[in-house]
């Protein structure tokens, strides 16, 4: 039993201590997969994240509801569910003098549904492995209120999920 409790502490301790880097600047590519929770539904998230700078990065994002509620009985079509956004994060963990292993950022995103901002963070184990978490929110709303769905991927969300080097 004392070998394992002196593995498990020794892990941990490993995992707090490992030289890991949740932004690099120039060149970084960071990968995200993750779910996404909102009212109305929950889905998938996809992005991707390419460092410009020693603390500004651009990237690009795709999310999909698969959990949707139905409005009078209908379902959303694809169209309903799906969003595409580009993306322009400040990355603030150097800045901030953080640990190399978090690296929080807000940032803007102009998306099919509406312009608007994101904060978030990332936190890496391992060398090319993490986890991020980040919420969303519109500013300027593309509205079609004549859509039943036209308030999906267009509110406040949270993300959470995985981050990986690329």
């Amino acid at each position: 039993m004392k070998k394992i409790v002196f593995a498990l502490a020794l892990g941990a301790f490993g995992l707090m201590t490992a030289q890991t880097t949740a932004y690099k600047g120039k060149g970084d590519v960071k990968g995200q997969l993750a779910a996404n929770f909102q009212k109305g539904g929950t889905g998938i998230f996809a992005g991707l994240d390419y460092g410009l700078g020693e603390s500004f990065s651009i990237g690009g994002q795709m999310s999909y509801l698969l959990g949707v509620d139905e409005i009078a009985g209908i379902k959303p079509e694809f169209g309903d569910r799906f969003d595409a956004k580009v993306r322009f994060n400040a990355n603030l963990g150097s800045v901030m003098k953080l640990p190399s292993n978090i690296d929080i950022y807000p940032g803007l995103d102009l998306g099919l549904r509406n312009f608007g901002g994101h904060i978030g963070a990332r936190y890496f184990f391992d060398k090319g492995f993490g986890l991020f978490s980040e919420i969303q929110f519109p500013f300027a709303k593309f509205n079609d209120n004549t859509k039943l769905f036209s308030n999906l991927n267009n509110q406040f969300n949270f993300t959470f999920g995985a981050s990986f080097d690329l």
